[in-house]
């Protein structure tokens, strides 16, 4: 029955791609948006099919960037986390600096990041890590809070010390949490990698739709839109793969 309701679920999701597409073409025909502004799908594939090899040159830089700066966000956001965990007034005073830390939009900080380390690949790295650094933390430490405290007093009946909880009951039984922070940190990632790329550089995604935009290349604009959302749906996927693998007990 669950394989069945997956397989539904699947259809739908295609069939609503399909319906988009075909409301896209038909605004682009009949002409309702100026077709230099809309271009038609077959004009955005044409695009991306011409300059697939200047866009994959592209595309290798801006992965780089984001998984750098993911990577880094897990690390940190772990140890944070572990911190507001164990130490609770730590936890009150830090939490609503997070949140605040949130309110300011990426778009804001990244020309004073780009002022303060130049153009190379550090700015990139350090906005993608801000980004994606706040959802990491909060999914870690919901998990890390999530546990239950019968499990948490079996282990404290046994002597455990703090450590030892947190390496066999509470990092295992975050790991769920985890995963849900992660698909979100991934999709921000390559967001903030091409968002900082706007700001200057000489490679990546960012990079090229600042290009095509200045020649306004509205075709290679979507199949660049295009090619930022693919990047994302694999990143996810490929989240979602080592989920299964990591937490194989949760089916």
């Amino acid at each position: 029955m669950k394989k069945f309701q997956n397989i539904i679920n699947k259809i739908i999701s295609i069939l609503t791609v399909l319906l988009i597409i075909i409301i896209w073409s038909l605004i682009s025909y009949l002409e309702l948006v100026p077709k230099f502004m809309l271009p038609s799908p077959l004009d955005v594939v044409l695009a991306f099919i011409n300059d697939f090899k200047l866009i994959f040159s592209h595309i290798g830089i801006t992965l780089l960037e984001a998984t750098i700066g993911l990577f880094i966000s897990i690390i940190f956001s772990f140890i944070l986390a572990i911190i507001m965990d164990r130490y609770k007034l730590f936890d009150r005073a830090i939490y609503p600096i997070l949140v605040i830390s949130q309110t300011i939009p990426t778009i804001a900080i990244a020309p004073i990041i780009v002022l303060w380390f130049g153009f190379g690949i550090m700015p990139k790295i350090l906005l993608i890590f801000s980004t994606c650094f706040f959802p990491m933390t909060i999914s870690i430490l919901t998990g890390f809070k999530s546990v239950d405290e019968d499990m948490l007093k079996l282990m404290k009946s046994m002597d455990s010390n703090y450590i030892k909880t947190l390496f066999i009951v509470k990092i295992p039984l975050c790991m769920k949490s985890f995963f849900s922070g992660l698909k979100i940190s991934a999709t921000y990632a390559i967001v903030g990698a091409v968002v900082s790329e706007w700001l200057g550089g000489e490679k990546g995604i960012g990079v090229y739709m600042t290009r095509v935009k200045k020649g306004y290349a509205f075709d290679k604009m979507f199949a660049s839109i295009i090619v930022i959302s693919l990047l994302s749906l694999l990143l996810v996927w490929f989240i979602k793969f080592l989920e299964s693998k990591i937490i194989y007990w949760k089916e």
